[in-house]
């Protein structure tokens, strides 16, 4: 089992440019770790980072899309998968960081906690690719081609919570990261 801060740290490592769609808890740690990066922080809707992402690949194809979802997030907008896998957007990588719980409601545990696998449901749907990592070796001896596959691409990591970070909600749910998100998106642009 990895830790997910330690997945985000590995991930943070090779990023470049992506644009990032975090959830709730990983949306702090992304912060924490890669402030810098280009992130759109206005996730508040549990099981929305999905269809987000999937609005910025499409509206943004010259860009590649990182969404860093929740297990519990996923599963209240399971059709999402569907709707990806049929628009088909090849810039976008859909991290799942899997813990088996709804963290952002007091951890109580996902249905079919153990049993399902998101792998197996992205591949269901149509994701051209869908991996699954337990392991922070395998993750980071994978993470350079993940970053370059053509998408859509599922990548299940196998979490539990690690270092405590600060949980900034004014911030994330503010003006300012998201004037800092459009100002990226405009400089990619070249607007």
């Amino acid at each position: 089992m990895m830790k997910r801060d330690q997945c985000l740290k590995l991930l943070a490592k090779y990023h470049r440019d992506e644009l990032v769609v975090p959830v709730y808890q990983a949306t702090f740690e992304w912060l924490a770790i890669k402030p810098d990066a280009p992130t759109f922080t206005a996730v508040g809707a549990m099981g929305q980072a999905s269809s987000l992402a999937l609005g910025l690949a499409l509206g943004l194809p010259e860009r590649r899309v990182i969404v860093l979802d929740g297990d519990g997030s996923l599963l209240m907008n399971l059709g999402s998968l569907v709707t990806i896998a049929n628009a088909a957007p090849n810039n976008l990588l859909h991290f799942v960081c899997e813990n088996g719980t709804y963290e952002a409601n007091g951890g109580h545990p996902i249905p079919g906690k153990d049993k399902l696998s998101f792998a197996g449901l992205a591949r269901a749907a149509g994701y051209r690719e869908a991996h699954e990592y337990s392991e922070l070796d395998a993750l980071e001896a994978a993470l350079p081609a993940i970053l370059r596959a053509t998408g859509p691409v599922l990548i299940d990591l196998k979490v539990e919570p690690g270092a405590s970070y600060p949980q900034d909600w004014a911030y994330m749910h503010g003006p300012v990261a998201r004037e800092k998100f459009r100002a990226a998106v405009r400089q990619s642009r070249g607007a």
